[in-house]
């Protein structure tokens, strides 16, 4: 069974503001099941904590960042889905702000949805899969992973 991953950055808003929508389509999962899934900072590397904490617009000193108050979908690009019978579905997260240059790289699949509690706010388990984004600005189709 293969895993399929696919991200789309669109990136624009109102003239003079900024706007970043993300959208993730998944295939190949395990069916009828929540899984988590952020944009995080750094690309894929060796091992799961290579691609480094999520990405926050405003970043929360302390790291790794369980406060509510940074770790909320806001602030985060929160992908959280439920997969349909067949192991596929679609997410999309939309803010009023764009992403810092060289600062968002991957999007990281993790095992299931993400919690909201504090000193647990953005958890969501153990990392089963990335891809490495080239997050740039611009609509942009950037890439499958299998």
């Amino acid at each position: 069974m293969g895993a399929r991953i696919s991200v789309v950055e669109q990136v624009g808003g109102p003239v003079g503001g900024a706007a970043t929508s993300v959208r993730l389509q998944v295939s190949g999962l395990l069916p009828n099941r929540v899984y988590g899934a952020h944009v995080h900072t750094k690309p894929c590397g060796r091992t799961p904590d290579a691609s480094g904490p999520h990405y926050q617009n405003v970043k929360d000193p302390n790291q790794p960042s369980t406060d509510p108050a940074y770790a909320n979908p806001e602030n985060e690009v929160w992908l959280d889905f439920r997969t349909d019978a067949q192991g596929r579905a679609t997410a999309e997260s939309r803010h009023d702000w764009s992403f810092r240059p060289g600062e968002a790289r991957s999007v990281i699949i993790h095992e299931h949805g993400t919690a909201t509690k504090p000193g647990e706010a953005g958890m969501a388990g153990t990392r089963l899969a990335c891809l490495t984004v080239p997050f740039v600005g611009r609509t942009d189709e950037t890439g499958t992973a299998s």
